[in-house]
C-alpha cells in the first residue's frame, strides 16, 4: 500500500491509505477550499440559531441529561469551556502515538465537513497541530463508544485551547517528552482556541477513535494474513504434508473468496519445493495431513473474509459525517443517534475472533514440528543434543500463552452496555473497549507468527539435504540474517523479539513474495 506524502481533508472521504498515512508516517495536512466554505455556510446556521431565543441543543441548551437546560448567551462560552474540561477524564495508560493522531485526523475530517457548525479557525488549528506534530495526552479508558469517543475527543480538544499535556512526536522519533500543551502551541506559533457556541460538543461527539483504531488493525491485518499464508507453507513443508489438497478445483467446490486467496498463496509457496516433490506419489503412505495443516486455507480464508466485512463497515464509517446536533445541507440543526459506534464495536470484535482464530491454528502448527511423534523424522523440539538441550520447547509455551490470551480479547465488548448519564444515555457500544483489546490481540497474533516462522525455518534446515522451496527458503534466509539456526541452547528470547519485528514490518511477507507470482 502507497502511503501519500500529503493528505487533503474535506474534499472526499478519507481513505484507509490517507488515514495511515498521517497516523503513522507524519502526511501533511491541507485543507480543502470547498471545505472551508461548507465550514462558514454551517457557522453562519449556528450564528442564526444562536441569537434565537427558542433553545436549541448545543448551542443554547446544557448537554446529555442536561438537554432541557437553557444557557444565557454571556454563560456559553464557560459552557464549551466546562464540557472540555469535564470530558477530559480519561485515566489509565497512555493511547499511543499512531491512535491520537489517528484521533485527530478524522474529527478534523468531520469538523470539515460542514456539518459540525464549528468556525474556520477550529479546522485550522487541528490540522496545524497534526502537521506540527502536537500529540495530545489520550488515556486508556474513558470511552463508552457512545455519544461519540467522549473522553479521549475531549482530550484533544483540551489541548487545542491550550490546556492539559502533549508530546510533540516527530517522524522517526523514538522518544518525545511531555509538555504543557500552551507551551507546544506556542512553541509552534497556534494560537489556543477559545470556543463558542456548538464548538465544544463537536469536538467530541464521534467515533473517531475506535475507527482510526479499526482503520489501523486492518492495515496490520492485511500484512499479518498474508504472512500467516507463508508461515504455514513453512510448517507444511517442513512436516513433510501435501499440497494436493490446496487445489484450485478443491477450492472452488466451496466458493468462499478468502479461502481461496489464501490457497492460491499456499500453492505459489509450495508448488516449486524440492523437500514437497520429495514425497510425492505412491510412495507417501499417508492419506491426508492434520486439520491445523490441511485446513489452513480454511482458517485463514475466514479470517480474509472477516477482515473484507470490516473494511467495507470502516470505509462507510470514513464517509460519514458523526456529530449531535448535526447541520443539515439544507441548514437545519438536528439530533440524531449516529454517534453510536454499534457498526464499528462489532466488526472489531468480529475481528478479535478472527485473530484468536489464526493464531490459535498457527501454534497447533508450531506444536506439531516439537512433537517427533507427528513431525515426520525431526527431533524432539528441534533441539542441537535431546536432553541436554530443549531446543524450541518453551517458544510453544510463548505461543500457547499468548494464545490463551487472545480468546479471552476474543469475547466480545460490544453485548456489553452500562447506562450513564441519569439514564439520558441508556445503551452504549463498548467500541472504545473492543479496538483496544484488538490492537493487543493484534500484537499477539504477530508474536505467534513469528514464533511459527522460527520454528518452520529451523525444521527447514533440519530437513537438509532436502530443499525448500523458493519462497520458504527465502524467508528462511531472512530469519538466519536476525536469528540463529540449528545448534546448542542459546539466549532465544532476541531471536523472537528479532522475527517479530520482520513479521510486523512486513518483510517476511515481502520476501516470500519475490520469490512466487502471487
Amino acid at each position: 500500500m502507497q502511503h501519500p506524502s500529503s493528505v487533503i481533508v474535506g474534499d472526499a472521504p478519507l481513505t484507509p491509505a490517507e488515514v495511515v498515512s498521517v497516523a503513522r508516517h507524519f502526511a501533511r495536512i491541507e485543507i480543502a477550499g470547498a471545505a472551508r466554505e461548507r465550514v462558514a455556510a454551517a457557522r453562519a446556521v449556528v450564528d442564526g440559531m444562536a441569537a434565537d431565543r427558542d433553545p436549541h441543543y448545543g448551542v443554547s441548551t446544557g448537554f446529555g441529561a442536561l438537554a432541557t437546560t437553557f444557557i444565557a448567551p454571556e454563560r456559553r462560552r464557560q459552557l464549551q469551556l466546562s464540557l472540555i474540561r469535564s470530558h477530559a477524564a480519561g485515566t489509565g495508560n497512555e493511547v499511543e502515538t499512531e491512535v491520537v493522531r489517528a484521533l485527530q485526523l478524522l474529527r478534523l475530517q468531520n469538523l470539515a465537513s460542514g456539518h459540525t457548525g464549528v468556525r474556520a479557525e477550529v479546522v485550522d488549528t487541528y490540522a496545524a497541530m497534526l502537521n506540527s506534530g502536537i500529540t495530545p495526552v489520550v488515556r486508556e479508558y474513558g470511552s463508552l463508544g457512545c455519544s461519540g469517543d467522549l473522553a479521549p475527543l475531549a482530550h484533544i480538544a483540551l489541548a487545542a485551547m491550550g490546556e492539559g499535556e502533549v508530546r510533540i512526536v516527530r517522524p522517526l522519533a523514538t522518544a518525545s517528552d511531555r509538555m504543557p500543551a500552551a507551551d507546544a502551541l506556542a512553541s509552534a506559533g497556534i494560537e489556543p482556541l477559545a470556543l463558542v457556541e456548538k464548538e465544544g460538543l463537536a469536538l467530541i461527539n464521534g467515533t473517531d477513535g475506535m475507527l482510526g483504531m479499526l482503520v489501523l488493525a486492518l492495515h496490520d491485518l492485511d500484512k499479518l494474513l498474508g504472512t500467516a499464508d507463508v508461515a504455514a507453507a513453512m510448517s507444511i513443508e517442513s512436516q513433510l504434508g501435501t499440497d494436493a489438497v490446496f487445489a484450485a478445483d478443491l477450492m472452488a467446490l466451496r466458493p468462499q473468496l478468502g479461502q481461496a486467496a489464501s490457497a492460491a498463496n499456499l500453492r505459489a509457496y509450495l508448488g516449486d519445493s524440492p523437500m514437497v516433490a520429495s514425497h510425492k506419489g505412491p510412495g507417501d503412505g499417508r492419506v491426508q495431513d492434520a486439520y491445523s495443516l490441511r485446513c489452513s486455507p480454511q482458517v485463514h480464508g475466514a479470517a480474509r473474509d472477516t477482515m473484507a466485512h470490516a473494511a467495507m463497515i470502516a470505509e462507510r464509517e470514513l464517509a460519514s459525517v458523526i456529530d449531535n446536533p448535526v447541520i443539515t445541507s439544507d441548514g437545519r440543526i438536528e439530533s440524531n443517534g449516529n454517534f453510536h459506534g454499534a457498526p464499528v464495536a462489532a466488526v472489531l470484535d468480529f475481528l478479535a475472533i478472527s485473530v484468536a482464530d489464526v493464531a490459535s491454528v498457527s501454534e497447533r502448527r508450531t506444536d506439531r514440528a516439537l512433537d517427533p511423534a507427528r513431525s515426520h523424522g525431526l527431533p524432539p523440539f528441534l533441539a542441537h543434543e535431546v536432553g541436554v538441550d530443549s531446543g524450541l520447547m518453551i517458544a510453544q509455551y510463548a505461543a500457547a500463552g499468548i494464545v490463551s490470551e487472545l480468546k479471552r480479547l476474543a469475547a466480545p465488548a460490544s453485548v456489553d452496555s452500562i447506562p450513564s448519564s441519569a439514564m439520558q444515555e441508556d445503551h452504549v457500544s463498548m467500541g472504545w473497549a473492543a479496538a483496544r483489546k484488538l490492537c493487543r490481540a493484534i500484537d499477539g497474533l504477530t508474536r505467534v507468527l513469528a514464533i511459527e516462522i522460527v520454528t518452520g525455518a529451523r525444521a527447514l534446515d533440519l530437513r537438509a539435504p532436502l530443499q525448500a522451496g523458493p519462497a520458504t527458503g527465502a524467508v528462511r534466509d531472512l530469519v538466519r540474517t536476525v536469528a540463529a539456526g540449528p545448534g546448542p541452547d542459546h539466549f532465544l528470547s532476541p531471536d523472537l523479539e528479532a522475527v517479530t519485528e520482520l513479521v510486523r514490518s512486513g518483510a517476511v511477507l515481502r520476501t516470500a513474495k519475490e520469490h512466487v507470482n502471487v
